[in-house]
């Protein structure tokens, strides 16, 4: 497995145990605004982590093959561009790299030469943005997915069923913010983006998330 694959990988896991929390954190929030009753807490979160294990697995299976196959049809069409009008490609890419600064005279030879070694590939990547030779594996996302969902939802799902009834709803809430601030951090840092910033977006929207399913559950409390 190419390490480009390995991140996607870890990404889907990550987003996988993500969205567990958060969904079944919801749901078993919801549930105990509205009784307090565990062993109906506990049903309402195991449902929810069947169903959510279920569709993040398909979801993941569904969405990388939809991607597969629409790079497949650009690598066919790109094939056929280059056959049909190999002049046109090029100067596409020599343009393109005008764009960003380079001289004429150096883009011409600088695409010349790339083209001269791996057309396909080259030309993919400059028309469409990715490499032609890395896919990712649909059956290795889904079952990434598969594990880390169930995995990251047994964290509300314990906590709020465990903890004495005085405490169990913010026992929970706690666990999920901390459990939400690592997975965002995480996140972040396999897309190199801000840290701090997506894990305090990621905790907000699980404090919202958990907010409006209690209050929801409130309404129906007897």
């Amino acid at each position: 497995m190419k390490l480009s694959e390995k991140v996607n990988v870890l990404r889907a896991s990550v987003m996988g145990a993500n969205d567990g929390i958060v969904s079944v954190a919801g749901i078993v929030i919801g549930v105990a605004g509205a009784t307090a009753n565990n062993y109906a807490i506990l049903i309402s979160g195991l449902s929810g982590m069947l169903a959510g294990t279920v569709s993040m697995a398909m979801g993941e299976y569904v969405s990388v093959n939809a991607e597969r196959d629409g790079q497949k049809r650009a690598i066919t069409e790109e094939s056929r561009a280059l056959d049909d009008d190999y002049q046109g490609e090029f100067d596409f890419i020599q343009h393109k790299y005008m764009k960003t600064g380079i001289s004429g005279e150096l883009a011409k030879q600088a695409t010349g030469e790339m083209l001269s070694r791996d057309p396909l590939n080259v030309a993919v990547r400059e028309r469409y943005g990715f490499d032609s030779g890395e896919t990712t594996s649909a059956v290795a996302a889904a079952v990434s997915s598969m594990i880390a969902f169930p995995t990251g939802s047994i964290l509300p799902l314990v906590a709020i069923t465990l903890f004495p009834a005085a405490i169990k709803l913010w026992a929970t809430v706690v666990a999920v913010v901390i459990a939400l601030t690592i997975t965002g951090y995480i996140a972040a840092a396999l897309g190199n983006a801000n840290r701090w910033k997506a894990a305090l977006r990621n905790v907000v929207s699980g404090i919202l998330t958990m907010a409006v399913t209690y209050w929801i559950g409130t309404l129906f409390a007897h």
